[in-house]
């Protein structure tokens, strides 16, 4: 910190720099301040003086960053929010209101959570959820948020996570799909584009009775998979840590009685930036627990998959 305050001619600069950037205006930048255009183009002049490099191009009016301004703009626009993120943050701390945010999938929010975003709201009034959602792989590092969902290989070294789940996946299409046996027809297999390979071909037979050739339908997005097989397009791979809602509800119904098993485990990480918050233990604690507790229930339910043996 005192190598920035060495590097500003003073903090009021960077306020003026950001309307003069935001509004692209000299002028807007100066009726959003309160003050005169002149004053803004005086401290503007000092503050590229102080500088040395010009941060503006002015033409007709308007004030154009130049590539340096461009850079300077990003990086204050991030500190901005970071700021603005915290203050809010006191605000409602203030207030008795914390706020969450998870890094997690968005087949895991759309498909897992959100069937069940009321029970947690109600075990956790005081608490606003955001959420940093990753359609693709969950991998990277779990960081500027509170708490992260992500796959590791069981030989990687720990990260200080807690167990969600190993992966286990299932073959699952709607009861309807399943109900329609014409042995001509074949099945849709409905996939996720960055899958490798054609993970029907690791299943003998599918209980739908099909025979025919197959048809594909590939997603970038798991979220869409899942919403596919919902809709009795075909049959996807199932994660557990995604579908064990729709199992539950008859929604989606096994459309193989083998369970698949990898390497991976899921996890909850914590953040690698900043100290654990106990209000984000509790919420993956509760996470956790309704997980085991609903693969319990689908253990009961399809007794020969073994779920719960396959999952922990």
């Amino acid at each position: 910190m005192p190598e920035l305050r060495r590097m500003l001619p003073s903090s009021n600069a960077l306020f003026v720099f950001d309307a003069a950037a935001r509004n692209g205006s000299f002028t807007a930048a100066a009726a959003e301040l309160n003050v005169t255009q002149p004053a803004v183009s005086r401290m503007l002049g000092q503050f590229e003086d102080h500088l040395g490099v010009r941060l503006f191009d002015r033409k007709a009016g308007r004030a154009v960053l130049t590539e340096e301004g461009e850079l300077l703009y990003r990086r204050v626009l991030e500190g901005f929010r970071s700021i603005e993120s915290g203050l809010v943050e006191i605000e409602r701390r203030r207030k008795g209101t914390e706020t969450v945010t998870l890094s997690v999938s968005s087949a895991f929010t759309t498909h897992w959570l959100m069937p069940r975003i009321d029970k947690l709201q109600k075990q956790f009034p005081q608490v606003d959820l955001r959420f940093q959602l990753i359609s693709g792989a969950l991998r990277g590092p779990v960081e500027n948020v509170d708490l992260g969902m992500r796959f590791r290989d069981r030989e990687e070294p720990s990260s200080g996570g807690t167990l969600v789940m190993k992966e286990v996946m299932l073959p699952m299409c709607s009861p309807a799909y399943l109900g329609e046996t014409d042995p001509a027809e074949g099945n849709t297999i409905i996939r996720l584009a960055e899958t490798p390979g054609d993970w029907a071909a690791d299943y003998a037979s599918l209980l739908t009775g099909r025979r025919g050739a197959a048809k594909a339908l590939s997603f970038t997005d798991y979220a869409v998979v899942m919403q596919a097989a919902l809709l009795g397009q075909g049959i996807a791979l199932g994660w557990l840590t995604v579908a064990s809602h729709w199992l539950l509800t008859g929604a989606l119904v096994p459309a193989s009685d083998t369970l698949t098993t990898t390497r991976r485990i899921c996890e909850f990480l914590p953040p690698r930036n900043r100290p654990m918050r106990p209000i984000a233990a509790e919420i993956r604690d509760w996470i956790t627990a309704q997980m085991k507790s609903e693969i319990a229930a689908i253990d009961r339910l399809y007794p020969k998959l073994g779920a719960m043996a396959a999952c922990y």
